[in-house]
């Protein structure tokens, strides 16, 4: 099994800053990507960004030159730096790990969820 564990949501003023961050634990062989997705009210779950084993990455166009993703590779952590959060960031953000187990069985684990909410 795996556990997905978040850390790092909270209230934040527009204009502010937070760390989310996420480590993954269990038999876990390979990481292929880690990445954060969210989901506000209504609407459906969306990538906000996710970064790949040899570190390339992707980022939604809303969140391009505020949000930085990173991991430590070592620790099966992904952490997401958000600067200058807006009110239409407020979600609740979900860590990503695609994987394989230690027994070659494939992975695709979501976390709890972390409430971000922007608002002053």
């Amino acid at each position: 099994q795996v556990q997905l564990v978040e850390s790092g949501g909270g209230l934040v003023q527009p204009g502010g800053s937070l760390r989310l961050s996420c480590a993954a634990s269990g038999s876990i062989a390979r990481v292929y990507f880690m990445g954060w997705y969210r989901q506000s009210p209504g609407k459906e779950r969306e990538l906000v960004a996710r970064i790949s084993s040899n570190d390339n990455t992707n980022y939604a166009d809303s969140v391009k030159g505020r949000f930085t993703i990173s991991r430590d590779n070592a620790k099966k952590t992904v952490y997401l730096q958000m600067n200058n959060l807006k009110p239409e960031d407020t979600a609740v953000y979900y860590c990503n790990i695609q994987a394989t187990m230690t027994w070659g069985q494939s992975l695709d684990s979501w976390g709890q969820g972390t409430q971000v909410t922007v608002s002053a």
